[in-house]
């Protein structure tokens, strides 16, 4: 006897669920693994007395990113807990489940990015209480405006200019919002020991420069389960976005290489600065959009990396704030030019609500921000002391350097 239509619907709908299922499973293991390229771009950045600081820091993050996530962050953005027996969680092939699992390694990325600014006088366990408000709490805000509907932004921007706030994959999202919370606790923390010498600026080389460059290859390979796999399902799935990733990191690796001047450290970051900028709006831009905003954003690393290293006593060790923070802001601009159908783009999207987004974006990461390493700042200490910084944090935290060498 043939099967029923209900039973082929059936059959095609339950393959259908699976299939966005692994999708996205896929999706999240991927940029699950970019924490690893967070924590070897550090490792790599980093004076040697403080690696093995740098790869805890970024595992335990994550740990203390996804308690927070599950039980208040996933709460504050969409409104969903997992306060239910299993069989109603693993409805549809447990799709939600993994897409809490994909949204996490978002969320989990904003301490990712703090913990490269913040590197090498930071004391460990406030941190991570840090950690655990600003996942549990600030960036869920504003990602549940954004990707929720939240608070009726979306829809006030939509009224007033005509479209809402178009991120993709999370320019001002993840990395802006990532990065202008590292500002803030860049700030409170202060400059390392031994930055000014005779009143002159003093930079530390990279520790380990194969370590920095396997971090940036783990992490542009994994970006394109960030941007193409954004879409979260099979049907949304974009060659464009593949694309446009590619375009714009090509972008930001050339535009580094000249404006760096063949450093390493520069070409490397290069990629990362390229692939921040176009997350926005890899699913609207031409891929020559996507090339010249890729290339900006290089060139904006760069620039505001040196100078931040030798005019100022911002003391960001990775360069987040530039990288993922103005970057990041850069990319929810850059959606709303490159995003135009007069520029090839597939239009739909306002500038003057990508603006409006991207300060929304600032605004919500420096108050935020603000407010938990202020707190923390007075009741606990952000900063390790001036000993524990001269012996460096693997010693003074971990009781164990990353060599066996005396």
């Amino acid at each position: 006897m043939s099967p029923s239509v209900e039973q082929v619907h059936g059959a095609v709908q339950t393959l259908t669920q699976s299939s966005d299922t692994l999708f996205l499973l896929l999706g999240a293991i991927m940029v699950f693994l970019m924490h690893a390229g967070f924590a070897f771009l550090e490792v790599g950045t980093v004076r040697q007395k403080n690696q093995v600081n740098a790869l805890v820091k970024i595992l335990a993050d994550f740990g203390v990113s996804a308690i927070a996530y599950f039980f208040i962050g996933y709460w504050v953005a969409y409104g969903g807990t997992f306060f239910a027996d299993a069989e109603t969680l693993s409805q549809g092939n447990g799709y939600e489940l993994v897409k809490f699992f994909f949204l996490l390694t978002f969320a989990a990325a904003i301490p990712a990015i703090v913990s490269g600014g913040i590197a090498e006088r930071a004391r460990f366990y406030p941190i991570l209480l840090a950690t655990f408000f600003t996942v549990g709490l600030v960036y869920p805000l504003f990602e549940g405006m954004i990707w929720n509907g939240n608070f009726g932004f979306q829809t006030w921007l939509e009224s007033t200019f005509g479209a809402g706030f178009h991120d993709f994959a999370g320019s001002v999202v993840v990395h802006g919002v990532g990065g202008w919370i590292a500002l803030v606790a860049v700030v409170f923390l202060g400059m390392r020991k031994g930055r000014i010498r005779a009143g002159k600026h003093t930079n530390f080389a990279p520790s380990n420069i194969p370590f920095l460059a396997l971090g940036a290859w783990i992490l542009s390979v994994g970006w394109f389960g960030f941007n193409v796999m954004s879409a979260q399902t099979l049907e949304g799935i974009s060659g464009l976005v593949a694309m446009n990733s590619l375009m714009a990191m090509v972008g930001g690796i050339l535009a580094s290489l000249f404006a760096g001047k063949n450093d390493p450290g520069f070409i490397h970051n290069g990629p990362l600065a390229g692939l921040v900028a176009v997350c926005a709006g890899s699913d609207l831009m031409h891929p020559i959009g996507a090339l010249i905003t890729g290339s900006v954003a290089g060139v904006l690393f760069v620039w505001v990396f040196t100078y931040l290293q030798n005019k100022t006593k911002i003391d960001d060790v990775l360069g987040v704030w530039p990288l993922h923070g103005l970057c990041g802001a850069w990319g929810g601009v850059a959606a709303g030019i490159f995003g135009q159908s007069a520029l090839g783009g597939l239009g739909g999207v306002s500038f003057a609500s990508q603006v409006v987004g991207t300060v929304a974006g600032i605004a919500v990461a420096i108050v935020g921000a603000a407010i938990v390493y202020g707190i923390l700042d007075k009741v606990t200490g952000l900063r390790l002391s001036e000993e524990d910084e001269f012996n460096g944090a693997d010693l003074a935290i971990h009781k164990i350097s990353s060599t066996n060498e005396d």
